[in-house]
């Protein structure tokens, strides 16, 4: 195991919380290549998935490094629209339990989050309006109940009336971009480490064990590496991860008044979530276009149409911008979690359109792994094996 030359910087935390794993890297390395300071786990990518990984395992005492290819947090993680979906129609089933308790885990993650950083997240719990395209399959476990139309003019007076089912949904709602700032702040205030603007290009090995990283203009030690780089997993050997880039464009109204919409507001041409601020954002796009993240006017139109469809106030509303995220996508449409075919190597990525949602839990299961702990949930769907030729 690569050791640590802690010295530099002493540990604040104590490594005892991460037993066993990290009892090295309190050790001064005697070695020729001692003044090269070693991590105990790289991690590669520095959106929300990477950031809470590496601030959970921060908690646990362990040093870690995030490694992000541009500015951290500048991809798919501030391109979202923060919707902390439960139960959604497009949730595969495979994926209900993580999603269920990630959604329970947030207030604490937030509140978490905002203490150590000083920062507000804009965590909402007003519930969703949702005009589902089968509403017979609608049950959502007891989270959903029908509305009136009276009931839905009284929760939101702004709506047009839509002239067809609609229910309210128990569930909240955070602002990405907030809540990656305040998380990457949170962890820096940690201890945790950042390299940005460096991508990384492969994963050294050391007798068929990962011991470290190459980027396009160096090189890093550490015992343990997690592929987080979301859209871009797929481009950092030796071990392939199938994760392609899905775009979603998104626009941005200011509201007037400011509480103009006050739920998140789901239909099947688009979806609107209120920011506290006045903000408003009306979504998104399912592309495969590659690694394009140019927005194009004619979506921008066809968003913009069906957001004054739901709420004609919204023809006073100044566009405040638009733009395109990357979401990595897989061939299953689940997240790739756990231990790869390459010792010391691990993944953390796929999450497609529920990145914000699942990085709690993803943080949580994560850090057991990485203990060699056994996590609380079944993970076997989501392993990287299952794409392994049989």
């Amino acid at each position: 195991m690569a050791t640590s030359a802690l010295a530099v910087r002493p540990n604040p935390l104590p490594t005892f919380a991460f037993p066993g794993l990290f009892y090295n890297s309190l050790v001064h390395n005697t070695q020729p290549h001692a003044a090269k300071k070693s991590w105990d786990v790289l991690v590669i990518g520095g959106g929300i998935i990477g950031v809470s990984l590496a601030l959970a395992l921060r908690k646990r005492g362990a040093t870690v490094l995030v490694i992000e290819r541009g500015e951290p947090g500048r991809e798919a993680s501030s391109a979202a629209g923060g919707m902390l979906v439960e139960y959604g129609e497009e949730t595969p089933p495979a994926l209900q339990p993580l999603a269920l308790a990630s959604a329970r885990l947030y207030p604490e993650f937030a509140h978490e989050v905002e203490m150590e950083s000083g920062m507000k997240v804009d965590l909402r719990d007003q519930g969703a309006i949702v005009f589902p395209e089968n509403a017979h399959a609608a049950d959502m476990q007891g989270k959903a109940s029908f509305l009136s139309r009276q009931q839905l003019s009284e929760l939101e007076p702004a709506l047009a009336d839509a002239g067809r089912p609609a229910l309210f949904v128990k569930e909240r709602s955070v602002d990405p971009r907030a809540l990656t700032a305040a998380a990457i702040k949170a962890a820096r205030h940690r201890g945790v480490d950042f390299s940005s603007g460096d991508p990384v290009v492969r994963v050294n090995l050391s007798d068929g064990r990962a011991g470290g990283v190459t980027t396009s203009k160096t090189s890093f030690l550490g015992d343990k590496i997690v592929n987080c780089a979301g859209a871009w997993s797929s481009a950092i050997p030796p071990y392939h991860l199938p994760t392609r880039p899905v775009k979603g464009q998104m626009l941005c109204l200011a509201m007037q008044p400011r509480e103009l919409v006050k739920h998140v507001v789901r239909s099947p041409d688009v979806y609107l979530i209120p920011r506290s601020d006045g903000r408003l954002l009306a979504g998104a796009t399912v592309e495969e276009a590659g690694f394009n993240k140019q927005t194009d006017s004619a979506t921008m139109q066809r968003l913009h149409h069906a957001a004054l469809a739901l709420v004609p106030a919204l023809r006073d509303a100044r566009i405040l911008e638009d733009w395109a995220g990357l979401r990595p996508g897989t061939p299953d449409a689940l997240p790739i979690l756990g231990a790869t075919e390459t010792p010391g190597c691990y993944a953390a990525t796929g999450h497609f359109r529920d990145g914000i949602l699942l990085a709690p839990i993803t943080a949580e299961v994560m850090t057991a792994i990485l203990e060699n702990r056994k996590p609380e949930f079944d993970l076997s769907p989501f392993s990287p094996s299952r794409f392994s030729p049989a």
